[in-house]
C-alpha cells in the first residue's frame, strides 16, 4: 500500500512500519500505526499496576 507522507504524519508511522486494519462496529475500516490488541493490554496492566503500586515495589 502506497501512503502519502501527510498520511503517515497522521498515522505517527515511517516508510517500513507495520500498520494494522481494524473494523468498526459500523462495518468501517480504520487504518492504525500501532496494534490495538498491544495498545490495550498495556493499559490493563497499568491499571493492575496502579492497583498494586505497594506491593510491586515491596517485591522490587
Amino acid at each position: 500500500m502506497t501512503l502519502t507522507t501527510e498520511m503517515l504524519t497522521i498515522l505517527d508511522a515511517k516508510e517500513g512500519d507495520t500498520l494494522f486494519v481494524v473494523r468498526g462496529d459500523d462495518g468501517s475500516l480504520k487504518l492504525m500505526a500501532h496494534d490495538p490488541a498491544v495498545a490495550e493490554a498495556l493499559a490493563a496492566a497499568e491499571v493492575v499496576m496502579d492497583e498494586n503500586r505497594d506491593l510491586l515495589q515491596g517485591l522490587a
